[in-house]
């Protein structure tokens, strides 16, 4: 599932940044692509915005394999699109869940939370932080050992069954991810590692490292 709810206001743009244009092609068309080229049988569910769907529909028919994409109306939080993507599983799978705007993940990160879920029953993917790390706290701050800082990413892979189960709860606002609502069930989260290019486009700098980063897979860097 492709969850690709957000809108422009952080890049400063009216366009939403999931369709903002990269090296000729909308951000979105990556994510999507990066899903189907990790399996044949593969079937992704993009979760849009009610004014967004005809836009999505383009972005689809332009995908190697459009048949295996379908669309959903996405609900007023991150949860509530979840929710809505979740009713169209009705069999026993894998569910990925996806921020639209990583779209730099390789299909090698999609095949190892697949494999990790499939053993431990979900996979988290997250990397470690480099930078120093404070916690603020009412008299000061304090220093956390950045090792056991963990930053965490998409997708977030869960045997369907789990995640269906979890996202009966109601919403809480403490529900920040896909892993905190399973969390809540009392399921303990397995973390695999990340790619530190799976960035998050949500600034234009963004954009414009990812642009580097396509442009050196392309010459093989």
């Amino acid at each position: 599932m492709v969850v690709a709810g957000g809108s422009g206001l952080r890049m400063g743009t009216s366009v939403p940044k999931q369709f903002l244009d990269l090296r000729g092609k909308p951000v979105i068309w990556y994510t999507l692509t990066a899903f189907l080229d990790a399996y044949p049988d593969m079937q992704v569910i993009l979760v849009l915005p009610q004014q967004h769907l005809e836009t999505g529909k383009r972005i689809i028919r332009a995908t190697q394999d459009p048949d295996r994409i379908w669309i959903t109306v996405g609900g007023e939080t991150r949860f509530h699109s979840v929710k809505n993507g979740l009713e169209h599983i009705r069999r026993h799978s894998i569910v990925f869940v996806h921020d639209g705007v990583r779209c730099l993940l390789t299909p090698d990160l999609i095949r190892r939370c697949y494999e990790e879920a499939v053993d431990k029953g979900n996979a988290i993917p997250a990397t470690t932080a480099v930078d120093t790390v404070r916690l603020e706290k009412f008299d000061g701050t304090e220093l956390i050992d950045r090792n056991k800082v963990k930053l965490i990413q998409t997708p977030q892979t869960f045997f369907s069954e789990l995640v269906k189960s979890a996202f009966e709860q109601d919403y809480h606002e403490s529900f920040t991810d896909e892993a905190s609502v399973v969390e809540k069930l009392g399921v303990k989260m397995h973390l695999i590692e990340g790619e530190s290019t799976n960035l998050k486009i949500t600034r234009p700098l963004d954009l414009l490292i990812a642009e580097k980063i396509l442009e050196e897979r392309e010459m093989g860097l």
